[in-house]
C-alpha cells in the first residue's frame, strides 16, 4: 500500500495538481507518527493545515513535499557518532535517595 500511495502522489504532482494529504497518508509519506507530525506543527516547522471540513484536515501535498525535501541528507560527514561505551536507556534507581523505604 505504501508504494501505491507513492506512486499516485508522484503522479499527481507530476500532472500539476495538487491535493489535500490527510494525516494517516502523512504518517506513510513521511515515516513520522502523528505524535510527530503534532510537535512539528505546535513548533511551526510542518507545512500547515488546511481545514476540510468540520472535522477534518490536512496539508497540500506540494507543501508537504517541499518540506521533505527541505530536511537535512544524512551523509558521513554530518553524522555525530555516540561515544563507544556510552550508556543509553534509563538510569537504575539509585539507592540513596530513599525511593524504596
Amino acid at each position: 500500500m505504501p508504494n501505491e500511495i507513492i506512486k499516485k502522489n508522484a503522479v499527481a504532482l507530476a500532472a500539476g495538481q495538487d491535493r489535500i494529504v490527510r494525516p494517516a497518508e502523512q504518517v506513510l509519506i513521511t515515516g513520522r507518527s502523528l505524535a510527530s507530525i503534532w510537535r512539528d506543527q505546535q513548533a511551526g516547522t510542518y507545512p500547515p493545515k488546511i481545514r476540510i471540513g468540520a472535522n477534518s484536515v490536512g496539508v497540500r501535498l506540494s507543501s508537504l513535499m517541499a518540506w521533505m525535501d527541505s530536511r537535512e541528507t544524512i551523509t558521513a560527514d554530518n553524522v555525530i557518532p555516540v561515544a563507544p561505551g556510552s550508556k543509553r536507556g534509563r538510569k537504575p534507581k539509585n539507592a540513596s535517595t530513599g525511593a524504596n523505604l
